[in-house]
């Protein structure tokens, strides 16, 4: 049976880093997931590209949902006002709550937070204990180092194959778009 994308957990970082085309893709994306009917599960703060594709997707009509700590709020991340927050024990319960609800996972460019989620979904996907797809959104070559890590790894034989993994890298928001909304698999 076919199962098809309907909510996505958006992975980012909680400012809006060096380039303004790292805030400009975050806002579409959050747009082109509302605009496409999907649902959005989220850190939870109104801060950096998390806030800005969260606020995209909210003004253009999604179902937004956030997920957060009530530690990592008091540190750096004001609760969005405007989206009901689910406020869990610990980071490691928000991850495993943001990936209970999604049914794919769009990485936006992000910090070690962003990489522990994404590394984490790897690590499930390798062992087999989900298929749930990851698009990456490659936003001024943003990933390419961290995709030029894995393939160093494949040649290293530290990673035995790279069928294991369900990735996408795209170079735009509609390219990431166009793949979320294409995506195929077996459930």
């Amino acid at each position: 049976m076919e199962h098809k994308i309907k909510t996505v957990a958006v992975y980012c970082s909680h400012t809006f880093g060096l380039y303004p085309e790292f805030m400009h893709d975050a806002d579409l994306v959050g747009e082109l997931i509302a605009k496409n009917g999907l649902n959005m599960v989220f850190g939870g703060g109104n801060v950096g590209l998390m806030g800005t594709v969260a606020s995209a997707a909210l003004k253009n009509g999604a179902h937004v949902t956030g997920i957060s700590t009530k530690h990592v709020i008091a540190l750096q991340e004001p609760v969005h006002k405007h989206i009901e927050v689910e406020i869990v024990d610990g980071v490691n319960e928000r991850k495993q709550k943001m990936f209970e609800l999604a049914d794919a996972f769009i990485i936006l460019p992000g910090g070690i937070g962003t990489l522990n989620e994404v590394t984490d979904i790897l690590t499930m996907q390798q062992i087999g204990e989900t298929s749930k797809p990851i698009f990456f959104l490659n936003t001024c070559r943003f990933w390419a180092s961290f995709h030029n890590l894995i393939i160093d790894m494949l040649n290293n034989k530290f990673i035995e194959t790279l069928d294991d993994y369900k990735v996408n890298i795209c170079g735009t928001p509609n390219e990431l778009m166009d793949a979320v909304l294409n995506y195929k698999n077996s459930k």
